[in-house]
């Protein structure tokens, strides 16, 4: 039966005594997807050329006036002037505001914002009130002109109101006193036609203009936050690439230990993590507003304010403990198969050991990676902002030209003007009718999966070349004597030379299935508000089996790759031997690979863990000896957070050629098995610590 079962997943490998490791007469492979992948980074590279030349970055920097230049901006005559300023702020208070992110009101940069009450009517009688005044008008006004003539033009506000800057905008300076809204600490104001207004009229204006710069302001606390605490997180980021060394460094000499010392400190550390959750929830009782629960307390910018209710730490705690038994309970389950793992990891700490080097390559891979990033990034912003000032009509009372585009240049003599005297072509927004702005959602969906593209070619071409380093000790009769001497460069020089298309064909097809997914993510997030539950649950039922599609390629191009790196075979070859090699030693593959990746798992899982607690104490003060030393910050969850992402970054790309090396090893042990039968004429190259946990041993050579 089992023989029939082995038959159905393809005919096992025969001994080849000429076989000896990653075969070196090998051809290229897939070389349509390499011309393919050549070609589309060229076009990558002449997209970028495009955005750089028609895209403008300072469209993001800089507030824009009603005539779409930037305050603020060096080297222009707007330079000093980094404010911006509403002629009338109430105006803002508008719908259209939510609906075209622009005020209908003239806006223009200044030096300063005004710090005091004043209509023009007022003072315009006053020569010094009036120079003040002119601060906030357009150019071209002068003490002859009538007041009805500068309204008329526009040229200036009707009045002035004390304000303050915020995300570099002038806005009112509201504050309360008694419990009243004031403006200038005064509850009343004077408008333009003498009309005593109260200030909280101000307000919804105010909150309307903010809609568009409140996501600014939280960014702007965490920037700051990020230039007070950079080098602190540094520091973090450093321990934690030390700590993922030193266990890596252990592993070489005590994989034995310290598998052990691993398992016992993750639990320890999850152990404490609940009696941490627990005494913050024994302490909040009692405290006023601690009992208030998540869902009455909403979304909030300051994450700390979670952090003051007894609900979080009751949710931190029961997360804590079903991970702490899931963990054990598979401890329990699997402490038999964890001897193999743990045999599997010495082997693999020895093959490390032979490939020192190796523990740096993942060095290169991110900068590789890094380099992939910042040009999508560099190319998205450039082609976001390569779009021309568009002008629209604004006005207040009746026009049939409302909102339609005009060109400021000559509005004042255009029929739209005549028919609507109170109009006004001001700056709307970013966009174009060009051939080039119309297909600027192409350009950037195509920025978009060249990125994944890259990013996932990087990651393939740095596991095809750990495979074929780790694959070339494995096979070695005599280690280290029969392994190439410098077997990490060799695999690398292979992967690039021979197998680019393969690494370009794995890529592609994964790239497109990430591209899905975020299609069916953009349409999540659009059918939010959508009442249909069908097309809800379709679209779930979609997410998940694209999820699951992806992880299940991922483990087939890892694979696929370790194949390739030993064979030399195209990607569709390689991908069904690995596969059916998995197939035909389906149990091993479940009980001993996984139970290997979730070893390594527990090791990413403790470094994280340690640099997580110790940035949590240091950077929320909660001890005494850094209270001084900390930084103060907005939100300290921010560097908190950026060590414990960076953390588990830096510690997966350490254990991640551990995990290389031990799946690589793997499919050469599960050959090795198929190929051998420890006779002294094909004798077994799997070390003698995984015979003897399998039972199996190489037979003595005869006497003579």
């Amino acid at each position: 039966m089992e023989l029939e079962e082995k038959q159905k997943f393809g005919e096992p490998r025969k001994y080849d005594p000429t076989f000896k490791g990653p075969i070196h007469n090998r051809g290229c492979t897939d070389i349509v997807c390499c011309i393919l992948f050549i070609l589309a980074i060229l076009g990558y590279i002449a997209v970028g050329i495009l955005a750089w030349s028609q895209g403008d970055p300072r469209k993001v920097i800089y507030p824009t006036d009603s005539r779409g230049q930037f305050c603020g901006q060096a080297g222009t005559p707007l330079e000093k002037k980094r404010l911006l300023f509403y002629f009338n702020i109430m105006k803002c208070a508008s719908p259209m505001v939510l609906l075209e992110f622009q005020c209908p009101t003239t806006q223009m940069c200044v030096e300063k914002c005004p710090d005091k009450f004043m209509t023009l009517v007022k003072a315009y009688h006053n020569k010094n009130d009036f120079d003040y005044y002119k601060n906030f008008c357009k150019e071209g006004v002068t003490n002859t002109m009538g007041i009805p003539q500068i309204l008329k033009l526009g040229l200036c506000p009707a009045m002035l109101i004390p304000s303050k800057p915020f995300t570099r905008r002038c806005f009112p300076a509201l504050g309360l006193k008694g419990g009243a809204i004031t403006v200038g600490n005064n509850t009343h104001f004077e408008d333009e036609t003498g009309k005593m207004r109260d200030a909280k009229d101000l307000v919804d204006g105010v909150k309307n203009a903010t809609v568009v710069v409140e996501a600014r302001q939280t960014v702007m606390k965490i920037f700051e936050d990020y230039t007070q605490s950079w080098y602190w997180i540094l520091i973090g980021l450093v321990i934690a690439m030390l700590t993922s060394l030193l266990f890596i460094v252990l592993l070489r000499f005590l994989a034995g230990i310290m598998v052990w010392v691993m398992i016992v400190l993750v639990i320890l550390v999850i152990g404490y993590g609940i009696f941490h959750c627990y005494m913050e929830y024994a302490h909040l009782k009692g405290h006023a507003g601690s009992n208030v629960t998540l869902q009455q307390l909403g979304f909030q910018a300051d994450f700390t304010v979670y952090l003051q209710i007894r609900q979080t730490w009751l949710a931190f705690m029961i997360i804590l403990s079903i991970l702490e038994v899931i963990i054990i309970l598979l401890l329990i389950f699997l402490r038999k198969r964890l001897l193999i793992a743990v045999a599997l990891i010495k082997e693999a700490s020895r093959a490390i050991g032979h490939v020192m080097c190796s523990l740096f390559y993942p060095l290169f891979t991110f900068v590789l990676l890094a380099m992939v990033i910042a040009y999508w990034a560099v190319t998205a912003v450039f082609l976001s902002t390569s779009n021309e000032p568009i002008y629209k009509v604004f006005n207040e009372s009746v026009c049939e030209y409302s909102r339609q585009t005009c060109e400021p240049a000559n509005y004042t003599t255009s029929s739209m003007k005549k028919e609507c005297p109170d109009s006004e072509c001001l700056f709307a927004f970013y966009g174009g009718e060009t051939v080039y702005h119309k297909y600027l959602i192409g350009l950037q969906f195509y920025n978009v999966f060249l990125f994944f593209w890259c990013a996932n070619f990087v990651t393939a071409l740095g596991q095809m070349t750990l495979a074929g380093a780790f694959a070339s000790y494995y096979w070695a009769f005599v280690k280290p004597d029969d392994m190439p001497a410098f077997p990490l460069f060799s695999a690398l020089g292979r992967s690039l030379r021979y197998h680019t298309g393969t690494l370009a064909f794995g890529s592609l097809i994964l790239s497109i299935v990430q591209i899905i997914r975020v299609l069916l993510e953009y349409l999540d997030h659009k059918l939010k508000g959508a009442q249909n539950k069908f097309a809800k649950f379709l679209l779930c039922c979609l997410k998940c089996c694209f999820w699951c599609l992806e992880k299940f390629i991922k483990f087939i191009n890892r694979n696929a790759y370790i194949m390739v790196a030993i064979y030399g075979k195209n990607f569709c070859t390689s991908a069904k031997d690995a596969f059916f090699l998995l197939m035909r030693n389906m149990i091993r593959v479940a009980v001993l690979d996984k139970v290997t990746d979730f070893l390594l798992f527990l090791g990413k899982l403790l470094v994280v863990g340690l640099v997580g607690i110790f940035s949590f104490f240091f950077f929320s003060g909660r001890v005494k000896a850094f209270e001084n030393t900390a930084p103060n910050l907005h939100y300290y969850w921010v560097p908190i957070l950026t060590v414990v992402v960076g953390s588990y970054l830096i510690a997966h790309g350490f254990f991640s050629v551990y995990s290389m090396c031990v799946d690589t090893l793997f499919l050469c042990f599960l050959e090795d098995l198929e190929r051998n039968d420890g006779s002294p004429e094909r004798p077994y190259l799997m070390p003698e610590s995984l015979r003897k946990v399998l039972n199996k041993k190489n037979k003595a050579q005869p006497a003579e």
